[in-house]
């Protein structure tokens, strides 16, 4: 499938998406939601970026020659058709970093075989990093992506 990206600057729409990507109602594993403050804080600065549609964003930190994702919200109703394939790649071919960095919980089974499938490896962990509704505690797993220059 093919997906128009493109620049996106608006904090409340990106805020918007993300809570409808980050619903703990749908999947406990895949975090809380950003609100609008926080998205226009970060597109503020001249290192962060945001590309995506209307059904999917990615925001990316850029220092020097390294990327990290943000953040990666794709609508429920729009998974699985390729379109955070599609967001991470339009990132590699926009940014040229020669990394690209993102944390990942370590109960997100669907991101991780994406990150995987793209070729992300683990490159380390930050012990009970994100706190589930009921309390729980879950690692975070970084993961890298060497990408070709």
């Amino acid at each position: 499938m093919s997906f128009v990206i493109q620049p996106l600057q608006d904090g409340a729409q990106l805020a918007d998406l993300h809570h409808q990507a980050f619903d703990p109602a749908i999947d406990p594993a895949i975090g809380q939601a950003w609100d609008a403050p926080a998205f226009e804080r970060l597109l503020q600065q001249k290192s962060v970026q945001a590309f995506g549609t209307s059904h999917g964003f990615i925001l990316l930190q850029t220092v020097a020659e390294e990327a990290e994702i943000l953040t990666l919200a794709v609508h429920p109703d729009a998974r699985r058709a390729g379109l955070a394939r599609a967001l991470i790649g339009e990132a590699q071919k926009t940014l040229r970093a020669a990394r690209i960095f993102l944390e990942v919980a370590q109960d997100n089974r669907p991101a991780r075989a994406l990150y995987a499938g793209m070729g992300f490896v683990e490159c380390g962990r930050r012990a009970a990093y994100y706190k589930r509704p009921d309390g729980a505690r879950v690692d975070a797993l970084i993961l890298q992506l060497e990408t070709p220059q």
